[in-house]
């Protein structure tokens, strides 16, 4: 039994609950103060780049990109709906549960890798569709859903849609799955090294991380997202990288130079 299990569906909050948490936990970044002595970038590369890319533009971007995913997600779950003659699914265990959110990381990270290294590699897609996201070189919480319509689509809702095909998970099961989901990719981000953050501390694919692949010299590397850097280690397309103190406070992702 669940919280909202006398109020909405699971198809309810499968499509609409992650599209609530993206704005909560973004928000919450968002509202936070600058902490200087936490962040990968200063506020003066920051304001440098809301001059080009305004913070009304990446909320625009990512609410159109939410409209499509919930439109997907409401057909997906209306196709795929395990209710019986009465109405109701029968969930599984706990334990087929989580095998299943692990195998939905897995085809996800599969997923993302390779069409998110492919439009790096195909000049035209980098071009007309993928350098809208790479505009902010300075990543924050509320931009990590800016991407090209075609992006979003192809990349985010394709990516979650088949990691739900595949897992074979419930609605139920799914509103768990896209929502941790979500709040690993806001957290990818942030632009913030918090201590105590449990994602640095279970994830090597963290805010650091990505953070190197949007520095210009680790623009072909660490494509994974959004959990496990796994494809990019059996791939070639690790870039390590140290993460250094600046002088006036705050860390700088410093990548190690490939031999």
């Amino acid at each position: 039994m669940v919280f909202w299990e006398d109020y909405v569906s699971d198809e309810s909050m499968g499509t609409f609950a992650p599209i609530v948490v993206y704005w909560l936990y973004a928000g919450f970044y968002q509202l936070m103060p600058p902490l200087d002595n936490y962040r990968l970038h200063t506020r003066k590369e920051e304001e440098q780049q809301s001059k080009s890319v305004p913070l009304s533009s990446v909320v625009k971007g990512v609410l159109l990109q939410q409209l499509v995913q919930a439109t997907v997600a409401q057909g997906l779950f209306l196709v795929t709906s395990k209710a019986n003659s009465s109405g109701v699914t029968i969930q599984p265990s706990i334990a087929v549960q989580i095998v299943q959110i692990v195998v939905a990381m897995f085809v996800m990270d599969t997923w993302q890798y390779f069409v998110h290294r492919y439009m790096h590699q195909n000049k035209f897609l980098y071009r007309h569709v993928h350098s809208q996201h790479h505009r902010l070189i300075v990543p924050y919480a509320i931009g990590a859903l800016y991407n090209h319509p075609l992006e979003g689509l192809l990349l985010d809702t394709f990516g979650g849609a088949l990691s739900f095909l595949v897992s074979g998970m419930t609605a139920r099961t799914a509103v768990i799955f896209f929502s941790f989901a979500v709040v690993k990719t806001v957290d990818d981000h942030c632009g913030l090294w918090l201590p105590g953050n449990v994602f640095h501390l279970f994830f090597q694919n963290n805010t650091a991380y990505h953070d190197i692949h949007h520095q210009l010299q680790g623009l072909k590397y660490n494509y994974s997202q959004p959990f496990f850097p796994i494809w990019d280690k059996l791939l070639g397309t690790y870039m390590p990288y140290n993460l250094v103190r600046r002088p006036e406070g705050g860390f700088e992702a410093k990548p190690i130079k490939r031999e």
